[in-house]
């Protein structure tokens, strides 16, 4: 499994990349702020939403700590998807939020 450092990801941000980032944490948890422009969906809805995303993109998992998420990136390459953890995630994670 590939994975990302919150470093990695903050300096894509800041360079302003065309970046695909999907939080798999519950509703409660992205009500405290979410990596700006990613798109909220939760592991336990990933499998029924898969036709919302695309297999020609890569897409960068995140949440609390990296569990979930990394549940996220298997789940999602046994699908043909090209996925990357983010270690550690919002814990280790200290760039910018959105509030959604």
């Amino acid at each position: 499994m590939k994975t990302m450092t919150t470093e990695e990801l903050i300096n894509l941000l800041d360079a302003n990349e065309d970046l695909n980032i999907i939080d798999v944490r519950e509703d409660f948890e992205v009500a405290n702020g979410m990596i700006p422009g990613a798109v909220h969906i939760p592991l336990g809805e990933l499998p029924e939403r898969l036709e919302e995303l695309d297999p020609s993109k890569e897409y960068i998992i995140v949440c609390r700590s990296g569990n979930r998420s990394g549940k996220a990136c298997q789940f999602l390459e046994s699908q043909g998807f090209n996925a990357v953890n983010l270690e550690g995630g919002m814990e280790a994670y200290d760039g910018e939020l959105e509030f959604k």
